[in-house]
C-alpha cells in the first residue's frame, strides 16, 4: 500500500511560479513510475510529467513542457514538481500518483495510487 500526500498549491499571479511536492509513505520500489496529473473543473484529468524512480527518465505534456520540471528526492520518497511561468490555464487540482508498474506513461490509467491534490490557482 502507497499513500502521497500533496501539499505547495496557492494564489499566484500569471508568470510567476509554485514548487509542488509529494510525499510518499508505504512500499516504494526502485521500478515504479511517479506522476503528476492535473484536473481543471469541466475537463478531463491530464497527466503533464511523469519520473521513473529507476533511472530518473522524464517525461512530460506539451501544454507544461519546458515550464514546469519533475524531480524526487534520493530516496525516492518526495516527487516534485517546479512550475515556472505559471499562465491561467494552469489553474487546476494537482495530483501526485504512482504507477507500480513502471509503465513512465501520462495515462491516468495505469496509476493504482493517487494523493488527494492540491489546488493552484492563476490569476492576477
Amino acid at each position: 500500500e502507497v499513500q502521497l500526500v500533496e501539499s505547495g498549491g496557492g494564489l499566484v499571479q500569471p508568470g510567476g511560479s509554485l514548487r509542488l511536492s509529494c510525499v510518499a509513505s508505504g512500499y516504494i520500489d526502485d521500478w515504479y513510475s511517479m506522476a503528476w496529473f492535473r484536473q481543471a473543473p469541466g475537463k478531463e484529468r491530464e497527466g503533464i510529467a511523469v519520473i521513473a524512480n529507476g533511472d530518473g527518465t522524464t517525461r512530460y505534456a506539451a501544454s507544461v513542457k519546458g515550464r514546469f520540471t519533475i524531480s524526487q528526492d534520493n530516496a525516492g520518497k518526495i516527487l516534485y514538481l517546479q512550475m515556472n511561468s505559471l499562465k491561467s490555464g494552469d489553474t487546476a487540482m494537482y495530483y501526485c500518483a504512482a504507477d507500480v508498474g513502471g509503465r513512465n506513461t501520462l495515462d491516468a490509467y495505469a496509476y493504482k495510487y493517487w494523493g488527494q491534490g492540491t489546488q493552484v490557482t492563476v490569476s492576477s
